[in-house]
């Protein structure tokens, strides 16, 4: 993993067999991509994707990493929609410290492309957490209520779709609860 990191950073190799093998087939109407989250989403409910639904979610990544990586991931594969879900890990700090504002532009970004290809956008809140099991004495609630409201005003202005998983999944501490969750990160299959 260490010399993946070095080597490619936003692995750019993850998904390259998939996107090629998907070559002279039908668009895929919908391609998700993010972190673990979305990773574990496909792997959780299977029978949801498939050829018109694509996971491209990879655990542990940051905004800068889907950023590099939309192009070949998403554009490439020309669905009618992107979901993105990015911001947990930023949050977390796993490819270093992270401003709202570098949040912010990775996610224009992608919103830009993505229009500039006529790929219809929806995106993704953040979702609840109280804290981080990898980063220990973080406490990411109030953070992510923030930048789910920016991400909520921007999805307004932008005319996309904003789905409100947060709103949905949060506890009042902002935490995902234990019935929906097994680690409070990740959504267990109830959640």
């Amino acid at each position: 993993e260490e010399r993946r990191l070095r080597s490619d950073w936003a692995y750019l190799c993850r998904y390259r067999a998939e996107n090629a093998s998907a070559a002279g087939r039908p668009a895929p109407q919908a391609v998700f991509i993010g972190d673990s989250i979305t990773e574990n989403w496909v792997l959780g409910d299977p029978a949801f994707f498939g050829s018109a639904f694509v996971g491209r979610g990879i655990s542990g990544q940051t905004s800068p990493q889907v950023l590099v990586r939309f192009q070949q991931d998403v554009v490439r594969l020309h669905p009618g929609t992107v979901h993105i879900m990015v911001g947990t890990n930023d949050i977390a700090g796993n490819t270093g410290p992270a401003t709202d504002l570098q949040i912010q532009d990775n996610v224009r970004a992608m919103v830009a492309i993505a229009k500039a290809n006529r790929i219809k956008v929806v995106l993704g809140s953040i979702l609840p957490a109280a804290s981080f099991a990898w980063q220990p004495g973080l406490r990411p609630a109030a953070r992510i209520r923030g930048l789910n409201a920016w991400l909520k005003d921007f999805a307004r202005q932008e005319r996309l779709v904003y789905a409100d998983y947060y709103s949905a999944l949060a506890d009042r501490a902002g935490g995902l609860p234990p019935q929906y969750s097994n680690d409070g990160v990740h959504p267990n299959r109830a959640g």
